[in-house]
């Protein structure tokens, strides 16, 4: 049974009452679930995507891209997942796709806060509707990085990713439709999935944790259009960086919460706050298939119409840092690639091509999805992967790793 800090068990299930909490308790006994969310972008072109049917996919319930699977497959070594045809992410997280589909019908401008590693992202670009701009934030560099790459992969029109503190967009007077702050937390919610934060937990940190997401807020709502919403969410339990963080948002701001529909067998809890009784959305591990994640969306007081747009060239004169990756743009031929190949290629390695490739760039394919340029010369094709992307391992698998395919 894993060691939980005693400071956390006693106000934890004072929190959740004995039942709910023997019941989280219970989930540390079972193996936390793999989830994915399949790319949009892959199933509305030509091909479809499906899953591989030994790995028993279950849907999750409130993200019609999102698929349970039976254990976990080795993802480093699927091209398919390379080249952005899916994303692993943890499925209570997915809740964000429902949140959206539910609140946001036209065309929007919406930043995601502190996005890295990019899985609220890329669940966001997925369901926003046509026309819509999403800016993709991390404030910390080496993060901005992974979300850079990821976002880049997705493969979404419309996206920016940038590397800037809350505070640099409050002062660069930006405007938005819909901001997602996914603030840094105490990560209790993570206890079962990562053991690692178990260890940074601390009540001190608890406290250091509701000041900052307070100030992350602040900065945020600066920057929503009246009438725009917040999305404020965590990954953790207690009451402080949760529930009374927006009773904070609603009595400073006069933010309105908005319900969002639910189904009483996705058994996610509501308010745990005593006297506190406004629409927020719980998940824990032992009653909802997924980790810790809690949810509340506000609304900001004010009409929208006539409200101008952002656009990328706008951020970019803001001062705002906007990150962007090196690689060759254009239709060019492609070259398709066997399993082998692929693996190589993710690893780095020049390539031999066809004889009747053409010279030049060229993007090579698997299963006819493209998954990065080359430069053919002739006798090789010169690898353009990017070097921070490639696979590091040197142990391949000699057969491909089953997860999805493509039709």
């Amino acid at each position: 049974m894993t060691k939980l800090p005693e400071e956390f068990v006693l106000e934890t299930r004072r929190l959740m009452g004995e039942e709910r909490f023997n019941r989280y308790l219970e989930a540390f006994n079972e193996e936390a679930p793999t989830s994915i969310r399949l790319n949009p972008r892959i199933s509305q072109g030509v091909k479809k995507c499906h899953l591989a049917a030994d790995l028993s996919p279950c849907e999750v319930p409130w993200c019609e891209e999102g698929y349970y699977l039976k254990g976990r497959p080795q993802f480093t070594f699927d091209p398919f997942f390379h080249a952005g045809c899916y994303y692993v992410q943890e499925a209570s997280s997915m809740f964000i796709s429902h949140v959206l589909r539910h609140l946001v019908k036209e065309s929007v401008d919406m930043l995601d806060l502190c996005a890295a590693p990019g899985g609220k992202s890329t669940a966001a670009r997925s369901v926003l509707p046509a026309g819509s701009t999403l800016v993709s934030n991390e404030p910390i560099p080496t993060r901005a990085q992974i979300l850079l790459e990821n976002i880049t992969k997705w493969g979404c029109p419309g996206t920016m990713v940038t590397n800037n503190y809350p505070r640099d967009f409050r002062k660069a007077k930006t405007r938005f439709d819909v901001i997602l702050c996914d603030v840094p937390c105490s990560g209790e919610g993570m206890f079962r999935k990562d053991s690692s934060t178990i260890d940074e937990w601390s009540p001190q940190n608890v406290e250091k944790c509701w000041r900052l997401q307070r100030e992350i807020v602040s900065d945020a709502w600066e920057c929503l259009n009246p009438g725009g919403i917040l999305i404020y969410s965590t990954c953790t339990f207690n009451t402080k960086e949760d529930e009374e963080n927006v009773r904070w948002i609603m009595e400073e701001y006069e933010a309105e919460p908005i319900p969002i529909p639910t189904q009483q067998e996705w058994h996610i809890t509501g308010s745990l706050l005593e006297g506190f009784d406004a629409p927020v959305y719980r998940f824990i591990p032992g009653i909802t298939r997924g980790e810790g994640l809690f949810v509340c969306a506000l609304r900001k007081n004010g009409q929208t119409a006539g409200k101008p747009k952002n656009h990328g060239i706008d951020i970019t004169v803001r001062n705002l840092k906007v990150l962007t990756t090196e690689l060759p743009q254009g239709e060019f031929p492609q070259a398709e690639l066997s399993y082998e190949d692929a693996l190589k290629y993710l690893r780095g390695e020049a390539l031999a091509l066809p004889a009747d490739t053409p010279r030049g760039m060229v993007s090579v394919t698997y299963h006819g999805i493209p998954i990065g340029p080359v430069k053919n010369i002739g006798n090789r094709a010169n690898n353009l992967y990017p070097k921070p992307w490639r696979i590091k391992t040197t142990h391949l698998p000699s057969e491909p790793i089953d997860i999805i395919y493509i039709q």
